[in-house]
């Protein structure tokens, strides 16, 4: 009796072609170890399903190729996972850079093998692999009853595209990254970081989320901040510091390393892994593809600022904010912290909890169930429960040990949703933005006086800045745009720093013009704190990677410029320069222009132009249009409102040939390799 539901062997074109296609993929997954090529595998495996199961609609069989089409690209991705993955699956890792355990992720946490990874990655594809060979199977068996055979090759069929599409959002997506790794000079480096005097000075980093230019009382803003004003009463305030980068993930990444967020395939913002079951844009797939070479984070062998301090002997702390990866190498306390205590995400990601961290090993004490009200999010208890983390910290290391301090005290606030706590909430009249910023500053001021009971506030150098300008709400002045974007809005952000024993270096309540970035601080303040290297004195720095940073002490000192021709500032958005710029002298311009005496040359001793080669048009009722060939003069047009590039043409074709250089440096020289 003829079987209508049957096994076809022969070689018939497309199926063949589809099993070729597939072999392909296998092979290129293996070749390549990128993610973004397990994507395309398990995408063509749902493809396949799809066709198998018309095949069956259609004509009634099962083509024998087809099933080697979806059984090729899936084993490519288990031997990929098994080989060269970071975890096991549901979570192991396999070496001591990546390890790490979590009590509250039981299925995501031990230390990992080769058998674990091989145990985690079968048991994902278990279900596919199940329909798929039951199918095979089913279809190949000679049966009378050819209404059981139909019925049984028509749910297996089923099943597997459902389990196709399972598989793509459980998969595991964690894996070594594809990349040149420092690790040798990593650690020769810190190896050979002096130990600073006990009498050092701390450090106190303080790093906002989101908060605009216009953010701070002392830039304008039209409610009151005094304890954050104080920093640049008592300090130095800027009136043109810069972020690195106009996203959260790459500035804390810039800030951290002194390095610009391009060399570490940062250049987007990092999302959870931990989730097992989540649309894409939130989970695993999102971070190795978006930033590349399959890196979840800050890479471990980058020297981050708080490995520096913890090698010249400092106690180092982070609280808040993370948001630079949530597993293995990018854990805080693999980066150089030793304790670390707050969020590896962003308050509008799930999931979000806090943690408490120490070696790489961490626990939950403040899950999501505890930060929901009424059924729904509520996150009005992050002030405080940083707050009281930080001084307890910051209190038992001054009476406990003769280390000075490195503090990374990166607030969560003011992202977007805002909350405050019940003291706070509806006290400003301005909104629960304001609210948030209130309660910050209180609790900052709070903070100040420990610091001066401790006898630790004059030997505190205190920084405080933002990771990029505002969002959904904030004030950026008359500045143009705003988060996400390369303007000015985007990127200028608020800078102060105060260091009462500075050593004359600058005087209290002074005010500086010259401008600074993000990847300056890493630099600047190894310089300030005297750390040396192989017992010299001079600053020490890396030597097998390019740091981006300058230090800024002349800044500091008088104001000078830093950032010139030589040493511009760049602003980036994904992977691509979108603008130089930099501060020359006025007299310089005059020479090239000597028929010039516009009131910007003739008013000021520098200039400082910034140059877009392709920028999209804020305005959203034009958002097609770009900006191409703009040319800005800071200095007397902050809003970048007028085009000089037709006044000013041999700057504007200087600048641009000096953007066009430096992308391609670094797109021959990713990671910044000195060799």
């Amino acid at each position: 009796m003829e079987q209508k539901f049957s096994l076809d062997t022969s070689k018939k074109v497309f199926p063949i072609i589809t099993m070729v296609i597939g072999l392909g993929l296998m092979l290129a997954q293996l070749i390549t170890r990128l993610n973004l090529v397990s994507v395309v595998c398990v995408a063509y495996c749902c493809v396949m399903s799809a066709l198998i199961l018309l095949s069956l609609i259609i004509k009634k069989k099962v083509y024998a190729p087809m099933i080697f089409a979806y059984a090729l690209p899936m084993l490519g991705v288990i031997l990929f996972h098994v080989i060269w993955g970071a975890d096991a699956g549901f979570g192991a890792f396999s070496d001591g850079h990546t390890g790490w355990s979590s009590a509250a992720h039981s299925l995501m946490a031990g230390e990992g093998n080769l058998l674990t990874r091989i145990a985690g990655n079968i048991l994902l594809a278990l279900p596919g692999a199940i329909c798929l060979w039951g199918l095979f199977f089913t279809a190949k068996k000679k049966c009378e009853k050819g209404t059981l055979k139909k019925v049984i090759s028509s749910v297996l069929s089923v099943l597997l595209v459902a389990s196709s599409v399972l598989y793509v959002l459980t998969m595991n997506m964690r894996t070594k990254p594809v990349t040149e790794r420092l690790w040798e000079g990593h650690d020769d480096y810190l190896k050979n970081v002096d130990k600073s005097d006990t009498d050092s000075p701390n450090v106190l980093f303080i790093l906002m989320d989101d908060m605009g230019y216009g953010d701070v009382s002392l830039n304008g803003a039209i409610y009151d901040t005094p304890n954050i004003d104080s920093i640049g009463e008592n300090g130095l305030n800027f009136e043109n510091f810069y972020s690195s980068y106009s996203v959260c993930s790459p500035a804390r990444f810039a800030a951290l390393t002194g390095r610009y967020p391009y060399r570490g395939y940062a250049d987007n913002v990092m999302y959870p892994t931990i989730s097992t079951f989540a649309p894409f844009a939130q989970t695993r797939i999102f971070n190795s593809i978006e930033m590349g070479n399959n890196c979840d984070g800050m890479l471990g062998d980058e020297i981050t600022m708080a490995e520096v301090f913890q090698s010249a002997g400092y106690a180092t702390g982070a609280f808040g904010k993370w948001h630079l990866g949530d597993y293995g190498e990018y854990l805080p306390t693999n980066q150089g912290f030793d304790y670390f205590y707050g969020s590896h995400h962003v308050n509008d990601m799930t999931p979000f909890y806090h943690v408490r961290e120490e070696n790489g090993e961490y626990e939950i004490v403040h899950g999501t169930e505890e930060m929901k009200v009424d059924g729904k999010r509520d996150q009005s208890m992050l002030s405080e429960w940083i707050h009281g983390e930080i001084t307890e910290w910051i209190t038992d290391t001054v009476t406990n040990s003769d280390q000075p301090f490195f503090v990374y005290y990166a607030s969560p606030w003011p992202h977007a949703p805002v909350y405050a706590g019940d003291d706070f909430d509806g006290t400003s009249g301005l909104g629960t933005y304001v609210d948030c910023i209130t309660e910050f500053d209180t609790y900052l001021g709070e903070l100040f006086n420990t610091l001066e009971e401790l006898g630790e506030l004059e030997n505190t150098i205190i920084v405080f800045t933002s990771d990029n300008g505002p969002a959904l709400e904030g004030s950026v002045n008359d500045l143009r745009g705003g988060k996400y974007l390369a303007y000015e809005g985007g990127q200028k952000v608020p800078f102060m720093i105060r260091w009462d024993n500075n050593d004359g270096i600058f005087e209290a309540g002074e005010t500086r013009k010259q401008s600074m970035t993000l990847v300056d601080l890493f630099p600047t303040l190894i310089d300030l704190c005297g750390i040396t290297g192989k017992g010299g004195t001079e600053s020490y720095l890396p030597s097998d990677r390019e740091i981006d940073g300058v230090s800024a002490v002349s800044l500091l000192k008088d104001d000078s410029v830093i950032h010139d021709e030589e040493t511009p500032i760049l602003h980036m958005k994904r992977e691509k320069i979108k603008a130089v710029q930099y501060t020359v002298s006025t007299d310089s311009v005059k020479k090239d222009y000597p028929e010039y005496n516009y009131d910007v040359l003739t008013d000021n001793e520098y200039v400082t132009f910034k140059y877009f080669k392709n920028i999209q048009n804020d305005n959203s009722a034009f958002f097609d249009k770009f900006r191409k060939n703009w040319l800005h003069i800071l200095t007397d047009d902050r809003g970048e409102n007028y085009n000089r590039a037709t006044v000013y043409p041999e700057i504007a074709k200087d600048m641009c040939n000096t953007l066009d250089t430096i992308q391609q440096k670094f797109q021959d020289n990713r990671r910044g390799i000195i060799k």
